[in-house]
């Protein structure tokens, strides 16, 4: 009974200490950006806006990553948007540097002539 005893209390700290050292998943805050095209913007005009926007992240140290590409859904639900980048930032503060930066408002010239709508939404990673 002893001998039980032992190995289970063996076991148990061994679990506690191994779930203390695992590290718990880091959250990251995501900036998706979704672009709607004018009519009147013509395929090298958006080939302009996609260069800009993926040149951001060699401009803004603050942006961790950023994948992007173009709607491919069967659903016909987009509303007309066609593209979507999406942004990770560390922390709330990262992307209070990016808003403003110049960079970014920079991009914003090269976009504002062929940008019908934008829709923005930030959140925070749940694991």
């Amino acid at each position: 009974m002893k001998t039980l005893l032992l190995t289970i209390a063996i076991m148990s700290v061994s679990l506690m200490s191994n779930a203390q050292t695992k590290k718990q998943p880091t959250k990251m805050l995501r900036h998706a950006v979704l672009f709607k095209f004018k009519d009147s913007s013509t395929p090298e005009d958006i080939k302009r806006v996609e260069a800009a926007f993926r040149g951001l992240p060699s401009q803004i140290k603050e942006i961790k990553s950023l994948e992007w590409g173009t709607n491919n859904s069967p659903e016909n639900l987009n509303q007309g948007f066609t593209h979507m980048f999406f942004l990770t930032f560390k922390s709330e503060a990262d992307r209070a540097v990016y808003l403003p930066h110049p960079a970014h408002k920079a991009f914003g010239g090269v976009l504002g002539p062929h940008l019908d709508k934008v829709l923005v939404l930030d959140y925070w990673t749940e694991n």
